[in-house]
């Protein structure tokens, strides 16, 4: 199974009462890997969230299974 991470700007939201749909606006990304099985996944994922800007909140790492 193939693992997408990565790692986006973490977006104000556009107001409280519209949930946020990645699929029409998704946040910008800054780095994109990928993994084989979800182990490498991990810790790739990992890998990405010792960055500063993960640490202080203004971006985030996300971890996409492509298959099943």
């Amino acid at each position: 199974m193939r693992y997408l991470i990565v790692r986006t700007d973490v977006r104000e939201p556009a107001g409280s009462s519209q949930p946020r749909d990645e699929r029409r606006r998704p946040e910008t990304r800054r780095q994109v890997a990928s993994a084989a099985d979800r182990d490498a996944a991990m810790h790739l994922a990992r890998a990405l969230a010792s960055c500063g800007a993960v640490r202080s909140g203004r971006q985030r790492v996300k971890v996409i299974r492509l298959g099943f």
